[in-house]
């Protein structure tokens, strides 16, 4: 896999998960290291002449109108320190790298004013695998600064790192890295740690995450419509051109392509259960909410989020707002109820092909009969499972309290936002999972059918996993296979061919 080559601009969520999970190397561009001394001579010229900059020579938060006078370098090491209040959890490598690879996105934009060598030992301790073990509560999405000093303090050698799998004090692990401590000059602690990193590569791997179940949802779907024998016109392209909603066509057209066969079997009803005859509509509104999630994920990743900030063509020293993100933040509200709409709808087929018997299908899905459960039981599972995703769905940008002191007085608590969603994916999946193990089911159990090419691919797959219920068993077990493999990537692996497991948004 080549390096990923930081210009200042396009870095997409593809390049965050790659870097984020599959240890993908970062390079400096040719011109980001000039970009980045050009805007370090604008701020110290500006900090020269008398100029009050936030962080520099003022306090932060509270204590902006205190100046700040003597050691400039011993200040931005006192500020991390009382900024060091995250607790919690850790989060996970992944996610602190993602971390780490969006701060340095952002700072290779050039309105930081950072130390060139700061930005060069960041890029280093990433490509070593030198993570800072990074707690998880502590941002408010007014910027993610209380996260990010764990990042700052490893760089100087402080605070708790991860290193080869071991937890370890931070200056052992860059000493095995064969990596050093640095120096901080005046504004390089907040450079590192005032920007919304956390929220922005969260965000970009929530955005992978989505756009890879939304396939399997697909998939399911697709499957569910096959056992269930559903009519398959509601995927005429005539109808959804009527209706142009956002993402509705593309949705319809990824059925329809996963259904596609030479002779389609005749329809056994007029019209379905709305949980299918509406999947174009409820996966076209998700693929929608996926775009625009994207969208503002990488904007912030290859914007320049800093206050204040330094316009270097200008000769400029201002302050902004711009790491705030509301728009980020609202995006991904957005995101979890269009996740949460599509997973109830997932939940109303399962409840469908497991009731008592529909379109010729035995009840619960039993080929026994008689006292058997089959897949009946599930059906609480499920609900179970869509109750949480329901309540994770509740927005909560609206909660939040003003801090220090009143300057502080708004919030988006987009950490908390993208970190919600993240958990609803990993919940959509398990309903994504049972989905599939009753659609198979219910092909199993109708006689003659001849399932499409792309649909027999599906049921062989969830086949490899989860055989068929010919009498009652523990279905728990092979509902947690299923999902594993969806969740791990091995879903990719068992289905083949590889032209069939194209993304479908």
């Amino acid at each position: 896999m080549s390096a990923l080559v930081l210009t200042g601009a396009g870095v997409s969520v593809d390049d965050v998960a790659a870097v984020a999970r599959e240890a993908r190397k970062v390079e400096i561009g040719a011109n980001v290291i000039g970009r980045l001394e050009k805007a370090r001579k604008v701020l110290d010229q500006a900090a020269a002449s008398g100029q009050q900059i936030y962080g520099l020579n003022t306090g932060l938060g509270a204590n902006l109108r205190t100046s700040v006078e003597g050691d400039a370098s011993a200040f931005q090491r006192q500020l991390l320190e009382g900024r060091s209040g995250a607790v919690g959890e850790a989060l996970p490598i992944e996610a602190v790298r993602a971390t780490m690879l969006a701060r340095l996105t952002m700072l290779s934009a050039g309105g930081s004013g950072l130390s060139p060598a700061v930005f060069v030992a960041l890029v280093e301790v990433l490509n070593a695998g030198v993570h800072p073990v990074m707690p998880s509560l502590g941002s408010i999405g007014a910027g993610d600064l209380v996260l990010m000093t764990t990042i700052a303090r490893l760089l100087i050698g402080e605070g708790e790192a991860d290193y080869q799998g071991r937890r370890m004090p931070a200056v052992k692990a860059l000493m095995m890295a064969r990596l050093g401590p640095i120096g901080l000059a005046p504004k390089d602690g907040l450079s590192l740690i005032n920007a919304s990193a956390v929220s922005a590569g969260g965000g970009a791997l929530a955005v992978t995450d989505a756009l890879s179940a939304l396939a399997q949802q697909q998939q399911a779907g697709a499957l569910t419509m096959e056992g269930f024998g559903a009519n398959r016109t509601i995927l005429d392209p005539r109808l959804h051109m009527a209706r142009p909603a956002a993402g509705q066509q593309e949705a319809a057209k990824a059925l329809h392509d996963l259904l596609a066969r030479d002779e389609a079997p005749a329809p056994t009803t007029i019209q379905d259960p709305l949980s299918i005859r509406c999947m174009p509509s409820i996966h076209g509104a998700l693929i929608e909410a996926i775009g625009q999630a994207r969208r503002a994920v990488e904007t912030e990743l290859n914007a320049a989020a800093d206050n204040p900030l330094v316009l270097s063509d200008d000769e400029l020293v201002l302050s902004t707002g711009n790491f705030h993100t509301a728009s980020l933040a609202l995006a991904f509200e957005a995101l979890s109820l269009a996740i949460a709409q599509c997973a109830a709808a997932s939940a109303a087929r399962f409840i469908q092909l497991t009731g008592s018997g529909r379109n010729g299908l035995p009840k619960y899905l039993s080929p026994v009969g008689g006292a058997s459960a089959g897949f009946v039981p599930l059906q609480k599972t499920v609900t179970s499972i869509l109750a949480a995703i329901r309540h994770k769905a509740n927005p909560v940008m609206l909660d939040f309290l003003p801090v220090s002191e009143g300057v502080e007085d708004h919030a988006t608590q987009t950490p908390l936002v993208v970190s919600k969603c993240a958990d609803m994916i990993t919940l959509w999946r398990r309903l994504i999972a049972f989905e599939l193990m009753a659609a198979a089911q219910a092909v199993d159990l109708r006689e003659g059918l001849a399932l499409a090419p792309r649909t027999s691919v599906v049921h062989t797959a969830t086949r490899a996993l989860v055989p068929a219920l010919k009498h009652d068993r523990p279905l728990g077990i092979d509902a947690e296979a299923l999902h594993a493999a969806l969740a791990g990537g091995k879903w990719q692996t068992v289905l083949a061919p590889a032209d069939l497991v194209e993304e479908q948004a």
